[in-house]
């Protein structure tokens, strides 16, 4: 049984007809959703009830949700209803959170509204990568910046370019190899 703790059970209760893209690591999803305890049934939270009643954004694949989320939400559509069951290591484990006990398989009723293009999607990434090695120079990083400044008016030959590449290898080259990886890149901060 040990091995099966790790899956999140995913059921479809509704697809669209038509579906133009699917959601991957990277993108920015806006859900409604609905949580309960596997044990009791007890709802512990509904976005369409409670808050400003708005859906949610967050992005795939980084993290921002419990593991069973990035996991279960990956070639969605929008317009599709995903319920996931999400066993306690992929969920808030032995912590628990709030009105989640310990130890909780969870059951989430997900609605996909919309998928946006992340800051950190793969696509930014290859746009950036000119010579398709998965990995950024400084000289690359340095000319998407400059073409981003250029896009909003400012001059493109601002040394303040400089300063920003410097921050953003500090921030994001872990290994100090002089390049930013797609994983370095794909996990990182928010500055590009």
């Amino acid at each position: 049984m040990a091995l099966r703790e790790q899956e999140v059970n995913i059921e479809v209760i509704h697809k669209p007809l038509m579906c133009y893209r699917k959601t991957k690591y990277g993108d920015m999803l806006l859900v409604h959703y609905k949580g309960f305890l596997e044990s009791n049934g007890t709802m512990f939270h509904s976005s369409r009830e409670e808050g400003d009643r708005n859906p949610v954004w967050f992005t795939l694949g980084i993290r921002e949700v419990i593991k069973g989320w990035d996991k279960g939400l990956q070639s969605m559509c929008t317009g599709e209803r995903r319920k996931l069951t999400v066993p306690p290591s992929l969920a808030y484990g032995k912590e628990g959170k709030g009105k989640i006990p310990s130890g909780s398989t969870l059951i989430f009723d997900i609605e996909l509204m919309e998928i946006r293009n992340g800051p950190r999607s793969h696509d930014s990434f290859r746009e950036m990568d000119l010579d398709d090695d998965w990995k950024l120079s400084r000289k690359e990083v340095k000319e998407y910046l400059k073409k981003e400044f250029e896009k909003h008016g400012y001059s493109p030959n601002d040394t303040h370019h400089e300063v920003m590449v410097d921050d953003i290898f500090k921030n994001e080259d872990e290994d100090k190899d002089g390049f930013i990886s797609a994983r370095e890149f794909t996990y990182q901060h928010d500055e590009l």
